[in-house]
């Protein structure tokens, strides 16, 4: 009697379990292959974290939907931080990360980028723009544009539409992302034969006085203030110019993409104002429109900005280079990181995507992509 109960007990067990492994529809009881994301989801850079995450989800949910291969992402927030990003990568390795999306933010990355190589990870970032990311590291790679060929564009762009004579630079010197494309600015500029009057730089992204700063470029007669600085303390800066009734032509670099949802600031300050990047929300083409409309159906338009689109095409990038090498939920990480180098570095490897078609990779990890210049027009922003 007691034996068939107990042969009762242990068969209504077992059909349990199955019900309940039928039942776990979660990607990673489907085969997924493992990719880890990190990048600040809280802190003063929040609005560029959610918008890689938000991004980068959109393309796996996508990628999900079409069958066969299948992606799941477990992303984590490090407050863009490089010792909270260690921290990041090492609880993504537990879980099982098969590949590093990340980091989002160039002091973190270049942190958690020295742990990837030394454990062979392969890595995407969509927004680590700093070439201490990349250096000496293969297996590491960029979907934004490198600081240096940020700046030398900017300059590039700014000499062949003559738009200021007298050029000042602002920047943060203390940040790597500000000082590396103002760097590379100057001396393209320089070259080029452009009068730049004043290099004026503040401490660190939590200043909120730039009068010094400001007064020096007008008094230089600067009718063109390059700004490789965030959108935050940009913000603060525009609205001290127009109270001190200084209007040169603003350009920023692809750090001030965010400003004109930025919380309490009025549009009507950035009015005019030039920027770089390779994304633009109100472009006409259906690619662009389509993740549009499900992002702010998702999530809102608040942060929908170049760093969203950024994410959605290092995913598909990945999608791409595991399609191509047979890569499934058994590869392991090492050998997926040897394979996905090998495609990123091949000439004919090229993606097609929201920041840019026909999108490859140098051996060095750079992307080459065209940049967009956009400008602000009522309050929104217009190709140029």
């Amino acid at each position: 009697m007691y034996k068939k109960v107990f042969a009762l007990m242990m068969a209504a067990a077992m059909m349990l379990a199955c019900l309940a492994g039928c039942g776990n529809n979660d990607a990673s009881s489907s085969g997924a292959i493992k990719i880890g994301g990190i990048g600040p989801l809280t802190g003063g850079a929040a609005t560029y974290g959610i918008a890689t995450k938000n991004g980068a989800q959109i393309a796996v949910d996508e990628i999900n939907a079409k069958g066969g291969l299948q992606f799941e992402l477990n992303f984590q927030d490090d407050e863009a931080d490089g010792e909270k990003g260690v921290n990041a990568y090492n609880n993504l390795k537990d879980w099982g990360m098969q590949i590093l999306y990340g980091c989002t933010t160039t002091g973190s990355c270049v942190a958690v980028s020295g742990e990837t190589y030394a454990d062979r990870y392969f890595q995407l970032t969509p927004s680590a723009s700093s070439t201490d990311v990349t250096a000496g590291k293969d297996n590491v790679f960029q979907m934004c544009f490198t600081d240096p060929n940020q700046g030398i564009a900017a300059a590039d762009y700014v000499k062949a539409n003559k738009l200021g004579e007298k050029i000042a630079v602002l920047y943060n010197n203390s940040d790597a992302y500000s000082t590396g494309i103002a760097t590379a600015f100057v001396a393209q500029a320089e070259a080029l034969g452009m009068d730049v009057v004043a290099q004026v730089t503040f401490p660190d992204d939590t200043n909120t006085d730039f009068s010094t700063q400001l007064n020096e470029a007008k008094a230089a007669g600067a009718d063109l203030m390059f700004l490789p600085i965030y959108y935050t303390p940009a913000s603060l800066m525009l609205a001290q110019a127009k109270d001190m009734g200084y209007a040169p032509t603003f350009f920023g670099a692809d750090g001030m993409d965010g400003i004109l949802t930025l919380e309490g600031f009025d549009p009507a300050l950035a009015e005019g104002l030039m920027l770089m990047t390779p994304f633009n929300a109100t472009a006409t083409d259906e690619r662009t429109q389509n993740f549009v409309k499900t992002y702010t159906e998702k999530y809102g338009d608040e942060t929908l900005n170049q760093f969203a689109a950024d994410g959605y095409d290092c995913i598909y990038a990945i999608y791409e280079a595991c399609q191509k090498n047979g890569i499934t939920s058994s590869s392991k990480a090492t050998e997926i990181c040897d394979k996905l180098i090998a495609t990123f570095t091949s000439a004919d490897f090229k993606i097609d995507g929201l920041t840019g078609t026909g999108m490859g990779w140098t051996t060095v990890g750079e992307i080459s992509k065209t940049p967009m210049v956009v400008e602000v027009v009522n309050g929104a922003y217009e190709t140029k």
